[in-house]
């Protein structure tokens, strides 16, 4: 009896020191610090990982998927220094590669609040995880604007798009419609040619705002009755059964309201993806846009920011890129002079 009072007396206290252990060493890794945490894993994020990494930065980087951000929906980039061409996905790739040459954390997680701390800031994510740093760079990036109109939701996916790159191969030989003018928008309507039989873009405005090159490759599309492009108009409702049949719009086109479509591709804008930083205190401007200044430091000390979540003018990989580059050797200095 008494050697197993003695064995059950060991056992317990095996696990009250396998417990204790436990404990210990859980706290050594909430304990764990790093010197920047880079807040999105798009081509701005992951390029900051990059030169964090060449600049000996203990580097986390958290972001949701897909990581690569929304470049990887793009067919062709064509205007990223170095490449004539290459697909979205593969400059994506590259940039990622590139970055984990290095010692970074990467975690596909989403960070859901960022507090002040002492001796730096504490990020919660989604998945109830908890990272500290000294610094934080915001790469958050955008997410599509919404039309607001009936049915845009009630056909999400069933004829309501986002994505020409993902979704319009689903539309062989199909009449479509991209809403919007931008040059983003005349990309979507390019794509769109490989698959449907005609391409409609409705705007709201007298011309579209694409870039030279693809204003030319437009016209051409034009010319040969692929793309059609319905000016000073808007749609108001979405319509449809089990898939989108029409749109409406608010002013006729030859004589007609009710225009009939297989699947509509919104592309009217982006919104920026700001609100962690706005918990914190970073000060936006009226779009919700994170103000930087030239070296992309934000107005609190130890917080950076880059890429299309920015109040930077012109939107472009390319320009991201170099706003993470700027963020990550401001931070640098930062953590020197601390």
């Amino acid at each position: 009896m008494a050697n197993v009072k003695q064995l059950v007396k060991k056992v317990k206290e095996n696990r009250k020191k396998a417990s204790l252990g436990s404990v210990k060493a859980t706290a050594k890794k909430a304990a764990e610090k790093f010197d920047i945490i880079i807040i999105g894993a798009g081509v701005s994020g992951l390029a900051a990982a990059m030169y964090a990494g060449r600049m000996n930065l203990k580097t986390l980087v958290i972001g949701s998927s897909p990581i690569g951000g929304v470049i990887t929906t793009t067919n062709d980039v064509e205007n990223y220094t170095g490449f004539k061409t290459i697909s979205g996905i593969d400059l994506a790739e590259k940039i990622k590669e590139h970055a984990l040459e290095y010692r970074i954390k990467l975690e596909e997680d989403t960070a859901v609040k960022v507090e002040k701390i002492t001796g730096g800031f504490d990020v919660h994510t989604e998945s109830k995880k908890i990272y500290s740093s000294k610094t934080v760079l915001f790469a958050t990036g955008t997410k599509h604007r919404e039309l607001g109109v009936p049915g845009e939701k009630e056909f999400a996916n069933r004829g309501v798009h986002k994505c020409a790159l993902c979704d319009g191969s689903f539309y062989r030989n199909k009449v479509v419609a991209v809403i919007g003018g931008s040059d983003s928008a005349a990309k979507e309507a390019l794509v769109l040619t490989q698959w449907a039989k005609k391409v409609y873009i409705i705007y709201r405005g007298e011309k579209i705002r694409s870039e030279p090159v693809n204003t030319s490759r437009i016209e051409e599309k034009i010319r040969t009755g692929t793309i059609e492009i319905i000016y000073k108009t808007n749609v108001k409702e979405i319509k449809g059964d089990k898939k989108v049949s029409s749109v409406v719009l608010d002013s006729p086109y030859k004589g007609k309201n009710e225009f009939p479509l297989d699947a509509v591709f919104v592309e009217i804008g982006w919104l920026p993806l700001s609100d962690v930083a706005k918990q914190l205190g970073v000060t936006t401007n009226e779009k919700g846009e994170i103000m930087i200044n030239r070296n992309s430091e934000t107005n609190i000390p130890g917080v950076f920011a880059a890429g299309d979540v920015t109040d930077t003018r012109f939107k472009q990989a390319i320009t991201g890129v170099g706003e993470a580059v700027l963020a990550v050797y401001s931070a640098y200095m930062y953590i020197e002079k601390k």
